[in-house]
Order: C-alpha cells, then structure tokens, then sequence
C-alpha cells in the first residue's frame, strides 16, 4: 500500500496583469505648486524626488528601496494634503507589496488609493486600484473575490474606452477561473483578451494572452494545443526581443514536454530559461526555472540532484523575500525526506513551510502542509498523525477544496487501517472515493491539472486501497464497484477528462451504520470548519488588538478540542459497535444491494451466458473477482508477489511475439494463476462469454491465449475486454449487414518522430490485398489507398458506414496520449487525444489491423490501450480491433477476411466472428464458404514486411492472439 505524497505545482501560472506600468511618469500636478509658500515647495520637490527615486527602485526589483521611498513621500503627501501624490503613493505600495507577496498590505494600500480616487473621481484610477485588489485576492486563493473586483475594475475600463487595460482585466478574470478549475469560462475570456490585443497590435500583450490560453490547455490535459500556444507566444516574444516573455514561454514548454514525458527536452527549455531569467535579473522567473528543475528530477528520482535544485531555488527566493515560493520549495524538499524515509527531516521542513502558509495566510498551503505532517506521521507510526489530517480537513472543506478533501479523507482511511479500525477505514475511503466521483461529475470542476500532474495515478491509490481491504472483509459486490470506477479513474489520470455519468456518479453505496458514523463525525468537526474562516481573516492582519490576539488563541484552541474530540469518537463505544454491526452483516447487504440487483439485470437482458471477470494486482497478491449471471459474485485470491506475476508476464508476452517459441509453457503458468481459480465456477456457471477487465500490466496480455495444457482459452470462451463498466452500455446489437469504410497504407515510407523517438514506417505489402479481400467478402465496401487515406476522407464519409477497417501502423505508446497514434495512409498521423474530437455515431466498429504496442524495455500499466478503447467508445462506436503486439501482416490478411466473411451476414456478432477466425488459424481450417487450410498460405512474415516469404503455420499465437476486441463487441 503507498502512501501519497503531494508535490510542489510546477506549472508557471499566467500572470497577472497590472494595470499600473512599470515606472509610473511624475503628474506634472506635482511640479505646478507655485502658490504655495517656498517651504511647501521644498517639501513637494523632496516628495516629488522620493517618488521618482521609488519608481527607479522599483524598476530595479529593489522592493522594500522602493517602498521605503514611496512611504516617505506618502508621509509629505499627506502632510501637504496633496490627495493625488497621496493615493498614487499608497496605489504604488499596494504594487510593491504584490511584488513581495504580501497580499493583505496590497488589500489595505490599494483600498486606501482606491476611496482617496473615488473621491477625486479619478476613474482610471479607481480602475487600476480595483484590479490590484483582484490580484491580491486571487494570490490568497479567494477567487470569487477576485472575479467581483475584476468586474468593477473590467465596467470601468470599458467605460474609459481603454481597450488595452481592458484586454488585461479580462486576461486576469479568465485566471481567476483557471483558479477554480472552471478552464472553459477561462479560454472564453484568455480569447477576448488576446482579440484586442491583436486588434490593437500590442505584441507583447498577445504573447501574453497565447501564454495564458497554453496554460489553461495545458491544465486540460491538452497538451498539442497547450504546446502550439506557447510556441506561438515564443514566436512573438523572439521577435520583439523581449526576453522575459520568451523565457516564460520556454520554461512553459519544459512543463509541456515533462508532462509527455520527454524528461530530457524538459530540461533543455528549463535551463534555457533559466539561464535568460539570470541574464535579466528576473528572480521570480529564475526561481519558477529552478523550481521545474527540481521537480523534473524529483520525477526521475535523482533526489541529490532535485534537492541541489530546490536548494538553489530557495536562495533565491529568501533573497528576495519570496515567502509563498519558500513555502512551497520547503514542501518539495520535505517530499523528497518523506520519499527517502528521513522523517525528521522531512517533519521539520514541513513544520516550517507550515507557518509560512499560516502567516501570510495562505489556507490551501497552510491544509497542505498539514496534510503532508500527518503523512510523515503515519510513517513513523504515531497517533498524533489523526490530529494533522482533521485539522487539514477542517480547511478544507471549509474551503470547498473538494481534492483536498478527498486526499485528507484516504489518509484517514490508511491512519485507521494502521491502526487495525478496517471497518471504519473503509467508511472514510468510501467518502473519498464519493467526492471524486463527484467532482468528475462536474465537467468544469474536474480534477485540477497542477494538482493532478505531479501525482499521477494517486487518486487511483484510493480506489486500490478500499478494493483491497472490502475484498479482505469478503464484501466483494462493493469491491466490484470500486474496482470498476478504478477504471474511471485510471483513465482520468491518463486522459484528463473523462467525465462521469448517472452510473459512476453514485459511486459506492454507505450502508446505514456507515452513514451515522460520518454524520455523527461531521457532527463534532463542524465548530472548527466554521471557525476557520473567522481564524484566517484574524491571522491576515498585519496589525492585532490584544482582544483579536486573544481571540485566536481560543479558537486555535477549539481547534485542538475539537481534534481531541474527533479522536475520541473514533475510539468510541458506540462507533465500535457500528463497526462490529458491519463487519457481521455486510457481506450479506452485498447481495441486497441496488448496484447488484441492477448489474444482474442488464447481463440478463443480454440473454446470453454471460460472466464479468475483473482483476487486480497488488504488491503481495492477486485478486480475481467474477460474477456469473444470476448469481453472487464470486472472489478468489492468488498469493502471489506482483513482481513475480510482472516477471510471468514479460516472459509470455515475449513467447507471444516470436512465432517459433515455445509459448505454451508460459502461457499454462499463468492461467495456473489467472483462470484455475475460478475454472469450476466458470463452467457451473455454463459461462459462454467472459466480459474481461484487466489491471495494470495484464492489459499486455491476451486473454485468449492462455493455455489449460489442452486448449487455448479462446476454443473454451468468447472474451471482450471493457473499459470500464460505468462507461458502457451493455446491451444487444440489432444485427445488419454491414457497410465499411475501408483504408490502407500499402506503399511508400514515412518517418515519424514521437516522445524523442523516430519510427520508420513502411507501405503494408499485404495491406492492399487485405482490403481488396475485405471487399470481396462485403460489397458494401469504399476503398481508400495511401493518399486517398486520409483524416478528412474518412470524416467526411463515414457517417453512411458501420465498420471503419484501417490497415496502418498505428502505435500506443506508455506515457501521455499524446505520443500514441495512428499514421494515415497520406502520411499525416492522429494521436490518441484528438480522437476525442471525432464524432462517429453510426460506427458499431473500429478495426486497427496493424497496430502494435510500443513498450521499450520496461511494461508499463497498460492504460494507452484503456485509454485507446474508451476514446473510441465516447465518439459513439460501440467496439474496436487492436492488436498488442506488431503481427506479420500476411498473418493479419488472413485473420481479417476470415474475420470479414463470419460479418458479412450480419447473424453474428462481433466478439464471436473474431473468436471463430481465431479458431479457424489455430486449427488451419476456415469453415467459411472459401474454405481452405490455412497452413499451408505463403506469407511474409517480419516487420513491415521486410523479410523473406516462408511458409508458415498460423496456429501459433503470435498470428492471432494479439487482436483484442474493446467496448461492446455483443
């Protein structure tokens, strides 16, 4: 079971836009007193002299100069009663402060500006100092805050007709909304500012706006749209030679190609940038650099040379008194000791990145730091861990940080799991996973990208842990659940924006024991959720009154009363008589169950002998669950180290991919593992089809090749793999002839760069007879060769066709979606995220007869062949083909016009045609109208092929075990 550990956000926000310049001009107001008295002159030159000296300082990134200078002037302002110097001085202090990041003296400055301009009816003024107050606001994390001054300051603006601060308050609201995940309502506003912009061809405010549009696709997980923004941001700012601007775009696409997994062109862009922000002495810049230095090596786990980064960083950032940053790289590093099993270390790093967060009053921080000393507590197995993770609750959820909240409530899952609580540890991973399911119901509020990027497949922990534990307490029909919104997750962790559905939405069920042991939980916390607020709003000031003081003393601690309290519930009678309540009749209530009466309904209206079989692999075992039709859910566990299973299936799939091996020895030792244990209740239950979710690197198996020392799994069963069940209707196919869009690339090459990597393509040469044999078998087929075969060509027709058959390279590749794709007959390629963008209702299937799975020498976790089968299936198609593995493709031709000629009929379905002409090579008989033994067909076996024709048996699985069928293939 790993414990999650939260890393710094590496991403470089958009910035906010300022709308005082840089070095504000001396109103010529200040130099025009010549009716006043020679001394008030002295004094409005020496004001007039501090103020000036104030802007050069400021200019300079000399800070606290520059506000030394400004506070003298505001002292001779004020004493001339010169109202004007007055709320410029005080507008000036409130954008040094925001310089500093001490938001709540840029709050109080920038309102004093703000009221002195009302009242002179200075409305660019008012203007500016209304938007400085949304920045502070925003920084602190208060973003509908934020969007209410942006709005004034926005009316304003437009009043003026000021199309250029205009374009910057709305470039600021769309990064408020960013903020709160709310990315769609961002790129509206990212897009009118980035309009004006252009209109007034004001370059760098473009660059800006393209930077700020990168970021928001970036957090969607877009990341070819993200990459294309900030290329054209560096493009702009190269040739206005503005150094600043290219160096954040260049540090941006460092984020980018370290989420695609391109470590090393990461950090070439980081240190490219990093190297310009010290050339210009931009330090927040140098320090964002830094920052994504050390997170790119934290990633690698080079954590001498991560620490070496952050370390540098933070000299930085304690030179210029960057405290926000301090707390954030103190955090990293802490991690890092966490990661290392130096607990002291890291307790004490997170300590005082904790009351950084707590005196400049950043919440989310402050739950952060909380959250991550309760982790370190957990480790070294102390009870005080509990006290950490309900006070970072308590801010959470005071905060609406539904993330938060659902991470805070798994580490009190594992804090009560170590502390051999099972019962009530599942209780609160069942909320956790309910408020994950319900924020990816809310497709503006899906999980945020800086949290989720640096934590990838962390939320899938959770579902892990509670699968784990309801399957140790036999409660397998709620295992079963979760084991299928672990899917869900596992492709949101990939993807980035799956969204759910009425079905997932209602994630795991809380029995009623359960359900009074949170409410009487939440009962005792909500005194402290309301006193957060008030306790936030006391530690801003900058200044407190001895009550104010005293005040925060009683609530911190109420706080700790209430944390006690907390505890002691947990420890109570009455919740342990909930708990033994549970334990002795959940097992039972498993089959009572709404999700498994309507699970049992929708396989019987199938009104097949149908059976769901899902796995999962943890570090010491293997749990295998299946549920017949009309049945209970059946579970078996497999004692076995996920090391050796992992070592089992490199060696098979090994097996699978040479065509002279040996593989039935490898395959047997597996299905000893997989199938034998549930082998008599598969044929008590007269099973015909096995509707099959893999885990982790099972999904770079197939399931039809494993071997019971007489037959091959796919002579016993029919197999369609799912992706997840939540996402996919199970349900009969009316059966048509089909009509098929047919294309093929059989001549010519392409070299195609991917992730650091280049593939060599060549023209399929049995490709062309492929298709031709295709539509031989079905005359309602359009055929399209090389050129022919294009994107748009396939879009533009294909709404009048129901199989889309592509006979092409096509590669997924372990990492990002972004590096998987399909090469198009014209040479151009699509990649696995713009899928998405399809629309094929019609299609009922995709076949890929040329693909393969581009694992390098380790395995990964299988999810670029999840994620291909659900991008398909959410454009509307019901199934697809892929294969595993690159076949021959003499073998794939074969396969495929046996496969075409069971459809042409329309009387079967997909999941038996490509069972029946698997048969038909592992026997060498085709039983179809043509028929003919296949073992003695002269092919041309070998990569592309390159080889030499040999004559070849097919019966080996290396020709027809690779094709697997995903989605609804019934």
């Amino acid at each position: 079971m790993s414990l999650r550990l939260r890393l710094v956000r590496l991403l470089t926000p958009p910035l906010l836009l300022m709308l005082i310049p840089l070095l504000l001009p001396i109103p010529g107001y200040l130099f025009s007193r010549t009716a006043q008295a020679q001394t008030s002159q002295n004094r409005q030159a020496e004001a007039d002299k501090l103020f000036k000296e104030g802007n050069q300082q400021f200019k300079r990134s000399q800070y606290p100069d520059a506000i030394q200078s400004w506070q003298q002037a505001l002292i001779i302002y004020q004493k001339l009663k010169d109202r004007n110097g007055e709320a410029n001085s005080l507008n000036n202090l409130g954008k040094a402060y925001l310089r500093l990041e001490q938001y709540t003296k840029v709050i109080d400055f920038s309102q004093q500006s703000l009221a002195i301009f009302r009242e002179l009816h200075e409305r660019q003024g008012e203007a500016n100092a209304l938007n400085n107050i949304g920045i502070a606001y925003d920084s602190l994390g208060e973003y509908a805050k934020a969007i209410e001054f942006y709005q004034q300051s926005l009316t304003i603006k437009r009043e003026l007709h000021d199309r250029n601060g205009e374009a910057n308050v709305l470039n600021n609201i769309g990064i408020a909304y960013d903020s709160l995940g709310e990315y769609a309502k961002a790129i509206e506003f990212y897009q009118q500012s980035l309009i004006i912009k252009q209109d007034l061809h004001e370059r760098k405010g473009e660059g800006d706006s393209l930077m700020s549009l990168g970021y928001a696709y970036l957090k969607l997980g877009q990341y070819a749209k993200a990459k294309d923004f900030f290329q054209q941001s560096l493009v702009i700012f190269q040739n206005i030679n503005d150094f600043q601007g290219k160096a954040y775009s260049m540090g941006n696409l460092g984020n980018v190609y370290q989420l695609l997994g391109q470590d090393a062109k990461a950090e070439e862009f980081y240190q490219k940038s990093l190297v310009i922000f010290q050339d210009i002495n931009d330090y927040n810049g140098a320090i964002n650099s830094l920052m994504g230095l050390g997170n790119a090596k934290y990633l690698l786990k080079q954590y001498t040379k991560a620490i070496e980064f952050y370390q540098q960083s933070l000299s930085v950032i304690r030179g210029i008194h960057d405290r926000h940053s301090e707390a954030k790289v103190l955090n990293s590093l802490g991690n890092i000791y966490l990661k290392t099993k130096q607990y002291d270390k890291a307790i004490d790093l997170y300590q005082q990145s904790l009351a950084i967060h707590r005196d400049i009053s950043t919440r989310n921080g402050e739950a952060d730091s909380l959250k991550n000393l309760g982790r370190a507590y957990l480790y070294l197995g102390q009870i005080k861990a509990i006290e950490f993770f309900q006070q970072s609750l308590s801010i959470y959820q005071n905060l609406g940080d539904r993330r938060g909240e659902s991470s805070t409530l798994e580490s009190i899952g594992l804090f009560l799991e170590q502390q051999s609580q099972p019962e009530l540890a599942i209780v609160f991973y069942k909320q956790s996973v309910r408020v994950i399911e319900a924020i990816r119901k809310d497709s503006d509020t899906l999980l945020r990208e800086e949290q989720a990027s640096y934590t990838k497949n962390v939320a899938a922990d959770t579902y892990r842990n509670l699968a784990s534990l309801l399957l140790e307490k036999n409660r397998v029909m709620e295992a079963l659940q979760v084991l299928d919104l672990l899917k869900v997750q596992e492709l949101q962790d990939y993807l980035r924006n799956v969204q759910g559905n009425e079905r997932s939405v209602k994630g795991i069920e809380l029995f009623p024991q359960e359900q009074k042991i949170l409410q009487d939980y939440t009962a005792i916390q909500t005194p402290a959720i309301r006193l957060n607020a008030e306790l936030a709003d006391l530690r801003k000031l900058q200044t407190r009154t001895p009550t104010q003081q005293q005040r925060i003393q009683e609530i911190e601690k109420i706080q700790v009363q209430t944390s006690q309290k907390m505890s002691e519930f947990l420890k109570s009678p009455a919740v342990e008589a909930l708990s033994q309540q549970i334990q002795k009749t959940a097992p039972q209530q498993n089959l009572t169950l709404p999700a498994y009466q309507n699970l049992q309904t929708r396989l019987q209206r199938l009104g097949k002998r149908i059976a769901l079989f899902y796995t999962l692999v943890l570090d010491d075992r293997l749990e295998l669950v299946l549920l017949p039709p009309g049945k209970p859910p059946i579970h078996r566990s497999v004692a076995m180290k996920r090391t050796e299973l992992e070592k089992m299936i490199q060696t098979f799939r090994q097996d699978l991919q040479d065509p002279n091996s040996e593989v039935k020895q490898s395959s047997q030792k597996l299905y000893e593992q997989l199938i034998k244990p549930i082998e008599t209740d598969l044929q008590q239950a007269d099973v015909q089809t096995i509707i099959y979710a893999p885990d982790g690197q099972m999904r770079y198996i197939p399931l039809a090749a494993l071997y019971d020392g007489k037959q091959w799994l796919t002579e016993r069963y029919q197999i369609n793999y799912l992706t997840a069940l939540a996402l996919t209707k199970l349900e009969l196919e009316s059966t048509n002839a089909p009509r098929v869009l047919a294309g093929a690339f059989t001549q010519g090459s392409y070299s195609v760069q991917v992730a650091g990597q280049t593939y060599d393509f060549q023209g399929l040469r049995f490709a062309k007879t492929e298709v031709e044999g295709l539509g031989a078998a079905i005359p309602n087929t359009t055929k399209l060769f090389d050129k022919a075969f294009s994107r748009d060509a396939i879009l533009s027709q294909i709404k009048n066709y129901s199989i889309l058959h592509m006979a092409t390279h096509a590669v997924f590749v372990k990492g990002a979606p972004e590096n998987s794709f399909i090469l198009m007959g014209d040479g151009n390629r699509i990649n696995l995220k713009e899928i998405e963008e399809w629309k094929l209702p019609n299609v009922t299937l995709v076949v890929l007869s040329a693909c393969q799975t581009a694992l390098g020498g380790d395995l990964g976790n299988g999810l670029e062949i999840l994620g291909f089968g659900y991008q398909l299936q959410r454009t509307g198609v019901r199934a697809s083909i892929a294969s595993l593995w690159e076949v021959n493709d003499g073998g794939t031709q074969t396969l495929m016009n046996i496969l075409y000629t069971r459809l042409k009929s329309g009387t079967i379905t997909k999941v038996e045609a490509i069972r029946e002409a698997q048969i038909a090579l592992i026997t060498g008989k085709n039983q179809s109208s043509d028929s003919k033994d296949r073992s003695s067909v002269i092919l041309t076996p070998g990569n592309s092929g390159q080889a030499a024709p040999i004559s070849r048996n097919l019966s080996h699985p290396y020709y027809w075990a690779p094709f697997i069928l995903i989605g609804n293939g019934l």
